[in-house]
């Protein structure tokens, strides 16, 4: 079987990055582990948002990125060696261009479903920014540097790219189309692209309008097998839809279609969008998310086989040729066993730099934080709210990380300094999403108080609530949010302690929401109110990731 543009030549990466990698003891999460250690694995393969996955397979191992939006480091980089098992190891983004434009906060925009690839012994990441046009990244060392970005084509409202490289050596890459910016979407496009794929060089080809049968089509990734090409695709909407397949012999059309998955009966609302890869052993398998609001659009494993050129994902359980998730699967066939592994959650800050599970609400700025070599915290420093910032919507320096599981807690031990400062400057734990609750630690002019607040609507600058107001004797003090799925919402519980033994209760629960694009995400945050004096941070211990 001819399958492009995968090519499985092994390659050798640094051996230092790699041997670091292979004895780091593997992290384990407390709230969520797909793999059941008995041969089996449990959807979802990833209980956090990472959305649009993409996967490639190299030799025996597997590299996952996924749509980061405005969130930055941008395009994180998952590997694994059984496809269940995961560990984030790396982003390709450091920061998100143009930079001026991306140095403030810029909800749901940049970085909207990539594509990677490899290639000629290199690693390239595609992606569209629905403002901007296309952008290409690639290395040779997926745990590495990544080089800076290319604009491929300067345009407005190309999304969802993926680049195809042929036989005969000419280089292609699709995309759909944003309604919002484009002014037409559930149309699929095929462009040409030069020999380095750096530039697109044609004005390119409509292969296929969902309009009559499959709107809001998008997400397409280009495939080749058999001397067909096959363009997976999304269609019907994120929470509601399913994936097609379009197959021809022409990359350029007519294609035939059919539908490859559906929810059918099951509980997987929307299975949709993403990977299809294969084993060393022949397998096929594919990767795909399901929205599920507030917790984002998690990711799911699902067994893959071909009928008469088709693929069928999942299993046809009612015989119509289509399939359906399952939520329970024997793991994929790659010749040994490893060991369980998650994405980190948990930070002690007694690394050089914070963990790879966080990320800023822009461009990040040094003088945000500081983590020093001989220190075993994070010092957040208290940054000034932009101007007519009613609530911290438009902060850029949130330090936030993912939802990772449907029931779980994060505690943090939180130490605000204001320095020469009286009032006005704040730290505490967050819960974001298009509103957003947090507990906090404030200094005010009658001393220090811990306080619950709640911004209803805060993308919409609604002004912060305060939910309770208590009054303490220190300036440091350990923070509680609980987590827990009831009637498919994501119910927040905060509570507060001053010696990390007895947490108190405090303001009312709160019902995530997502934000624009995301899921809700939990995090830090330190800063000043504009009539605050200059100064002043927050020293956070570690930030833990619990039952």
């Amino acid at each position: 079987m001819k399958f492009y543009p995968y090519l499985f030549s092994l390659f050798t990466l640094s051996a230092a990055v790699a041997q670091n990698n292979q004895n780091a003891k593997p992290y384990v999460s407390n709230v969520w582990v797909a793999d059941l250690g008995n041969g089996n694995y449990q959807n979802p393969i990833l209980q956090a948002d990472y959305s649009d996955p993409d996967v490639v397979r190299v030799g025996d191992d597997y590299y996952m990125t996924a749509s980061s939006f405005n969130c930055t480091p941008g395009l994180p980089i998952l590997h694994s060696k059984d496809m269940v098992n995961w560990k984030l190891v790396n982003h390709a983004l450091a920061k998100v261009t143009p930079l001026e434009h991306y140095n403030s906060v810029q909800h749901g925009n940049a970085v909207w479903a990539p594509s990677i690839r490899y290639h000629n012994k290199e690693f390239y990441i595609y992606w569209g920014d629905p403002d901007f046009g296309i952008f290409m990244v690639k290395t040779k060392n997926p745990l590495g540097k990544w080089e800076a970005p290319v604009l491929v084509m300067e345009a407005k409202g190309i999304i969802d790219t993926c680049p195809f490289w042929d036989e005969d050596g000419r280089v292609y890459l699709s995309h759909g189309w944003a309604g919002s910016r484009a002014g037409v979407k559930s149309l699929l496009t095929v462009k040409e692209l030069n020999a380095e794929g750096t530039a697109v060089i044609d004005e390119g080809h409509h292969v296929y309008d969902g309009h009559e049968i499959d709107p809001t089509v998008e997400g397409s990734k280009l495939y080749k097998k058999d001397g067909y090409y096959y363009i997976f695709a999304p269609a019907g909407g994120v929470s509601t839809g399913w994936q097609i397949a379009l197959r021809s012999k022409n990359i350029y059309g007519p294609y035939e279609r059919k539908i490859v998955l559906e929810q059918g009966k099951s509980t997987i609302n929307g299975p949709h969008q993403g990977a299809w890869v294969d084993t060393p052993q022949g397998e096929s398998w594919f990767y795909h998310f399901q929205d599920i609001d507030a917790y984002g659009r998690i990711v799911h494993l699902q067994p893959m086989s071909w009928q008469n050129g088709w693929p069928i994902i999942g299993k046809d359980l009612d015989g119509n040729g289509i399939g359906e998730p399952v939520m329970k699967y024997k793991k994929p066939n790659v010749g040994k066993n490893y060991l369980i592994e998650t994405p980190q959650e948990t930070d002690y800050f007694t690394d050089n730099t914070i963990g790879l599970q966080w990320q800023w609400q822009a461009n990040p700025n040094m003088v945000w934080y500081a983590k020093m070599r001989d220190s075993d915290n994070l010092r957040l420093f208290s940054m000034k709210m932009p101007e007519e910032s009613k609530n911290l919507w438009l902060v850029p320096n949130l330090l936030l990380q993912k939802f990772p599981a449907l029931h779980f807690s994060a505690t943090t031990k939180i130490k605000l300094v204001p320095e020469e400062a009286t009032s006005g400057k704040s730290a505490g734990l967050l819960v974001m999403g298009l509103d957003y609750a947090s507990v906090r630690i404030i200094r005010k002019n009658e001393g220090f108080f811990v306080e619950q607040l709640e911004a209803k609507n805060a993308s919409k600058n609604q002004s912060e609530n305060i939910n309770a107001s208590e009054k303490i004797n220190q300036n440091e003090v350990y923070f509680k949010v609980e987590v827990k799925e009831k009637d498919k919402n994501a119910i927040c519980e905060f509570s507060y302690s001053l010696d990390g033994k007895k947490f108190l209760k405090i303001g009312k629960p709160f019902t995530a929401t997502p934000g624009k694009w995301i899921g809700a995400k939990v995090g830090l945050y330190s800063v000043s109110e504009q009539e605050s004096k200059r100064g002043g941070y927050a020293d956070v211990d570690w930030f833990k990731v619990e039952k």
